[in-house]
């Protein structure tokens, strides 16, 4: 099998997508960010991918009345719900969908949602297109290798922070006691800039 030129001959255990039919190139991006969204397109039409690039779910799920998307890569949090929610519709169209779920704060409750619902590998943004790309092209039964530049522990940390005082209307009080952290520890937290 003959890999593409983007990737490692140690990656000879990936799906060869210059090899696949046409509508087995189809990805959809589900994301809400629209930067965000036309560069991650952008990347993955020069991997190969046929993309179609949607910005809410309700608009995912029109392009699914057209589309049989052979890979997704779906953000978990949108303004009109959640990645998790177009999972059960894409595996309606397509079973063998290979999906890959993104979110901008990593847990392990929200990860383990991501598994059972269908997803085959969940990454934290801003996903490097590569770790993408290994993610979604990983041959059945093979864990993708781990990716290049993963979150440290502080920043996973710092992010999961962030979500809960989000959740909390950016209550420091209501944060702090969910967190069981005391308000002060969880200000001075607060005021700092993310770790890297």
């Amino acid at each position: 099998m003959s890999t593409p030129p983007h990737v490692d001959a140690e990656d000879a255990d990936l799906i060869d997508l210059a090899a696949a039919a046409p509508e087995d190139r189809v990805l959809m991006i589900l994301d809400d960010d629209a930067p965000f969204r036309q560069r991650l397109a952008r990347a993955m039409e020069r991997r190969g991918f046929d993309v179609h690039a949607a910005g809410s779910v309700a608009e995912a799920r029109d392009l699914l009345t057209s589309l049989r998307p052979a890979f997704a890569v779906l953000d978990m949090r949108l303004d009109d719900g959640s990645g998790l929610d177009l999972v059960p519709a894409l595996r309606e169209r397509r079973e063998d969908a290979r999906i890959v779920m993104l979110t901008g704060y990593g847990n392990i409750a929200t990860a383990v949602a991501a598994v059972k619902a269908g997803a085959l590998d969940y990454l934290a943004k801003p996903a490097d297109p590569d770790d993408l790309e290994r993610a979604l092209l990983s041959r059945s039964g093979v864990l993708p290798p781990p990716p290049e530049h993963p979150m440290s522990a502080d920043r996973v940390r710092w992010e999961h922070i962030q979500r809960v005082f989000e959740q909390c209307d950016r209550n420091v009080s209501e944060t702090a006691r969910r967190l069981n952290m005391h308000r002060r520890t969880l200000q001075r937290i607060l005021a700092k800039r993310s770790p890297q």
